[in-house]
């Protein structure tokens, strides 16, 4: 008996309204944290880390709200949520569907009292009073059906947009839909995070606790570009990719931010680009310190020396973007190039020596030593595209959901259940009525305007039937 107490309440529980909004209102929360906070591995740890302080992130990775989309708390709530659905669903659907199935079409005289649109007119003859109400019915678009009681007696009946009473119902279908999405794609979906340079292959990508993940096939970056508007700020990224199987090129797509490459089920977004830090190539202007030779211009890259003279070579033996000096050390700030230092090595007859160029420094460039001065003229360098590698076997259930939730809104929000019934009855008196009344389960302020007009069209077809009725009265009595 206490188990059977425990499940009813846990059903009641389940069943209740209050109970789903408030799992509503979490899961809505839980959303936004998802949204407000930054997530992996959309994000670069670097900018979580700038971000957040150690602690800080520490505690938000340990709470998974930095993954919150795949957390096992998300997942228990969507469940939740789901749950209390199907169980409010199914404590209501039998009493719905009978509604819906066997509408109430017979208007017995304790309902005719009840409702709150009702008309009475009074009438000569109770089959043509039935005729003229139908008339008038046809005139509003109504499509009336004859219905017989035991008693042989004939009333009228009919209904518009029956299907809104189980607009609820198909409401709770497209969440169930979403819902089973989301759980799908947070248990056997995943995002993670891809860079590539020009040239680059990849068949692996990192997750966003940091272990990494097969493709499935091998991902080729051909080329990746930013356009910039009139004022330099970034316009637009794409990257132009290549998929690989089996050694040959299957697919080959340029992509850019909101449109991505599809293939095996696996979405790749463009979502970042920058340079890597680094250099493919470097263009120097060379000028012999006792100006015995015209100066010549050289490209430089890493392991390809150029030949100054019969006798000199230089070569790039280290180059740093961003640097700043530590304890009268070189270091890199960042991998901007906004403030770059070029180390090369020179070969001569004399031996060897390193120099430093330093652009935005020309005074503390070069050393006694070197027997040619150098300047800047080009920076050739590499840059990568950052790609989001996305996989969400559920979309379909979500996308599904969302048309069958636009179905279900414009069935409660545009469609009223609406229903008439015309029936002859007596007054007290004897007197013969033509009784009209009508429901609709919304809107029904509205309704009553509707109401009055077909009230007024039967009271009008009711006083044509009576003008008949007196000139075949007379024509009858003209005759004897």
């Amino acid at each position: 008996m206490a188990s059977n107490a425990r499940s009813r309440r846990l059903w009641q529980w389940f069943a209740s309204v209050r109970t789903g909004i408030v799992l509503l209102i979490i899961v809505g929360l839980a959303v936004l944290a998802g949204t407000l906070i930054l997530q992996r591995p959309i994000n670069e740890p670097t900018k979580l880390h700038q971000a957040y302080s150690p602690e800080v992130l520490h505690w938000l990775d340990k709470l998974s709200l930095t993954d919150v989309f795949h957390s096992w708390w998300f997942i228990t709530l969507l469940g939740l949520f789901a749950a209390n659905i199907i169980v409010v669903s199914i404590d209501r659907f039998p009493a719905a569907w009978r509604y819906y199935s066997r509408p109430y079409r017979r208007a017995e005289p304790h309902f005719l009292r009840s409702l709150r649109n009702q008309r009475q007119l009074p009438v000569e003859d109770s089959a043509e009073g039935i005729v003229r109400a139908e008339l008038a019915f046809r005139r509003m678009g109504l499509h009336p059906e004859y219905i017989s009681d035991d008693r042989g007696a004939i009333s009228l009946y009919a209904e518009r947009h029956r299907i809104a009473r189980m607009a609820p119902f198909i409401v709770h279908a497209s969440l169930l839909l979403i819902l089973v999405g989301g759980i799908v794609d947070a248990v056997f979906g995943y995002k993670g995070y891809v860079s590539l340079t020009k040239g680059d292959t990849a068949n692996q990508f990192e997750l966003s606790d940091g272990r990494h993940k097969n493709l499935g096939f091998s991902l080729r970056c051909d080329g990746a570009g930013q356009e910039n508007y009139a004022d330099g700020s970034p316009k637009r990224w794409w990257s132009k990719l290549a998929v690989i199987e089996d050694g040959k090129e299957v697919l080959s797509k340029e992509i850019a931010v909101n449109d991505p490459l599809t293939y095996g089920g696996v979405r790749l977004y463009q979502s970042g680009y920058g340079p890597t830090g680094d250099i493919t190539g470097v263009k120097l202007e060379a000028a012999s310190k006792s100006g015995s030779a015209v100066p010549q211009s050289i490209t430089l890259s890493q392991g390809k020396p150029a030949h100054l003279d019969a006798a000199t070579t230089v070569s790039l033996e280290q180059f740093i973007p961003d640097f700043v000096l530590v304890d009268n050390q070189i270091q890199k700030r960042s991998d901007q190039p906004v403030n770059p230092a070029i180390q090369l090595g020179i070969k001569s007859a004399k031996g060897e020596s390193k120099t430093w160029i330093f652009p935005n420094y020309p005074q503390f460039s070069h050393g006694d030593n070197a027997t040619y001065s150098f300047t800047l003229q080009e920076l050739e360098q590499s840059y990568f595209t950052g790609l989001q590698v996305s996989h969400e076997p559920g979309q379909w259930g979500v996308w599904a959901g969302v048309l069958l939730m636009a179905v279900s809104l414009a069935l409660t929000f545009y469609f009223v259940h609406t229903r008439y019934w015309a029936v002859v009855t007596r007054d007290d008196d004897g007197q013969l009525l033509l009784w009209i009344g009508a429901q609709a389960n919304k809107n029904r302020e509205d309704f009553d305007q509707r109401f009055g007009r077909l009230a007024d069209l039967v009271q009008g077809e009711t006083q044509k039937q009576g003008r008949a009725t007196r000139i075949r009265s007379a024509e009858l009595a003209a005759a004897k």
